[in-house]
């Protein structure tokens, strides 16, 4: 199917596949922003740091400590390994090839399998990471635009035009 430019700037497409190292990082960003997330990462880390003072003035016995020690390791290894990686390989988007086009009106999604438009009002939010750009549609979905093709005039163009049609409303 060839592409359909519909960006009223010229240079605002573009052609990407997806690098695993990157879209693994991207995927630990994703999880580490989310709220409840963070929350539960305070609270386990204030419950090992708690549990190690008092271990050390010998108000405790050790399994606290050895019990928040083990919750935190558990955690960690969830968030930054096992949830990305189970992602990565559930989802067959991350081994495509795109070509996406940005204009004023929507963003123009398309693969060998057929293309997508969608409308700016579709996106809840945005945040840009070192290799990507996050697009929300809501707090769990969400599409990853990687910078790696896109020149530094590029970037900011989409930064600006992003900024723009979704940055408000986060």
């Amino acid at each position: 199917m060839p592409f359909v430019s519909l960006s009223s700037l010229p240079n605002m497409e573009l052609a990407f596949s997806y690098n695993k190292k990157k879209v693994i990082q991207a995927l630990r960003y994703h999880f580490i922003s989310r709220k409840e997330i963070r929350i539960m990462l305070i609270l386990v880390n204030v419950f090992a740091v708690i549990s190690a003072v008092l271990l050390y003035f010998k108000k405790i016995r050790p399994e606290p400590f050895l019990l928040g020690s083990v919750t935190w390791l558990l955690l960690m290894t969830g968030v930054w390994y096992i949830l990305p990686y189970s992602i990565y390989k559930r989802a067959p988007t991350f081994k495509d090839k795109f070509r996406i086009a940005f204009n004023e009106a929507e963003v123009h999604l398309e693969n060998s399998k057929g293309y997508v438009n969608w409308e700016w009002n579709r996106f809840s939010k945005f945040f840009e990471t070192p290799h990507f750009f996050h697009l929300y549609f809501d707090a769990k979905t969400f599409f990853l635009v990687p910078k790696d093709e896109m020149g530094e005039d590029f970037r900011h163009s989409l930064w600006e035009l992003l900024n723009r049609k979704i940055g408000g409303k986060a």
